[in-house]
């Protein structure tokens, strides 16, 4: 039976880079777009709607995020057609400098596996029956870094996204049986706001000798959590150039 029910996506980490550019593909494709974050709706930005589509809540408390779960199903229909978990920090030491594993504060692992880790934990088991009504996706937002040590992102950022990774197929396993399919994009080096200083020797050697564009990032985002990718679950889609080769 048809129906021409508006598909809904929630997205976490909207306010620039992939997820903006995120936000912007699911608006043309004419889905609802649910963002949250722990600032107050930016009313420039250039979607309809996206006031009372947002949910202000701090991914790094738990207890918030856990507390967010019954805002954000008030704002369903009972389905959920695709969550992305987009929001990651990578803190920094003095001057931008790496954060390695031997002088990173315990504060700073936490609040890190927080955000990239541990909260999207908590919204997809959160919201697991408004995806299976839907049988709808999941996508994990990793990164390069997870697989290989980086010369700017730090060793918290990237266990976590490592974690992440190894989380997107343990939750294939899990949601399947309901219908919900779950996968990762991990990005490579691509152009937002927040570039660091030297990333363009990093491009030298790229195969494709060029950033990435944060819309090159959503089509993969959306295309995993488009019917075009029925039957694709557990997967990480490397969109990195063949940096990763």
């Amino acid at each position: 039976m048809a129906t021409d029910r508006r598909k809904t996506l929630l997205l976490t980490g909207a306010s620039r880079g992939i997820g903006h550019a995120t936000v912007r593909r699911f608006h043309r494709e004419g889905w609802r777009v649910i963002t949250c974050s722990r600032h107050a709706f930016d009313k420039g930005c250039p979607w309809e709607g996206g006031e009372e589509n947002h949910v202000r809540l701090d991914l790094s408390d738990p207890e918030g995020t856990i507390g967010a779960i019954s805002r954000i199903q008030k704002l369903l229909d009972g389905k959920l057609d695709a969550l992305v978990n987009n929001a990651g920090i990578s803190p920094k030491g003095k001057d931008g400098a790496r954060l390695n594993s031997l002088e990173t504060d315990l504060r700073d692992w936490g609040h890190v596996f927080h955000v990239n880790f541990f909260a999207p934990v908590v919204l997809a088991r959160g919201l697991r029956h408004e995806l299976a009504a839907a049988k709808g996706a999941v996508v994990n937002v990793t990164s390069i870094a997870g697989s290989r040590v980086h010369p700017f992102a730090g060793a918290a950022y990237s266990t976590s996204k490592a974690a992440l990774a190894a989380l997107t197929r343990e939750m294939a396993h899990d949601f399947g049986p309901m219908g919900v399919r779950v996968n990762a994009v991990a990005p490579g080096e691509v152009e937002t706001d927040i570039l660091s200083p030297g990333t363009n020797e990093i491009v030298k050697e790229l195969p494709l000798k060029r950033l990435g564009q944060p819309e090159e990032v959503a089509a993969a985002i959306w295309f995993l959590c488009s019917q075009d990718a029925s039957y694709i679950s557990g997967s990480e889609l490397e969109v990195n150039g063949a940096q990763h080769v």
